[in-house]
């Protein structure tokens, strides 16, 4: 599946909810399904910045595909970074340096997010994107 299948598939599954409690109720069900980080890369290298939980992403790169594995100690952002992961994991870097973030905006994630957790999300990306940067480099 292509990143703008997967957030097609997120937008659909986020629309069959009435309210923004059944939506975090999901989003925390997502975050239990996250394919756990290794504990020996639970180190402060992999922290996100900017984030007020405590939240680790590891990056590794299997064939030409960046593959994302995380985890959070608090249970609403382990929810966000595991959408991040379904969309952008076992992706080529390239696409998830060009792959636009709007389906965030149309599920109305970002308005339903305190500010420090909002902010959170964005340096959540930033990594994300950050790794494949990186990751690009070594393949060209």
């Amino acid at each position: 599946m292509t990143i703008q299948e997967k957030q097609q598939e997120v937008i659909d599954e986020f629309s069959m909810f009435d309210d923004w409690m059944q939506r975090y109720e999901y989003m925390i069900e997502l975050g239990k399904s996250l394919p756990l980080i290794d504990e020996k890369y639970k180190i402060d290298e992999n922290l996100i910045k900017g984030c007020q939980s405590r939240v680790w992403v590891h990056a590794e790169l299997e064939g030409d595909k960046l593959v994302f594995t995380a985890d959070s100690d608090a249970i609403i952002t382990k929810g966000i970074v595991a959408i991040l992961i379904r969309v952008f994991s076992n992706q080529h870097p390239s696409e998830i340096i060009e792959a636009d973030t709007k389906f965030i905006d149309e599920i109305g994630l970002k308005e339903h997010l305190s500010p420090t957790r909002a902010n959170g999300l964005v340096s959540m990306i930033k990594q994300l994107k950050m790794y494949a940067v990186a990751y690009q480099t070594q393949l060209n």
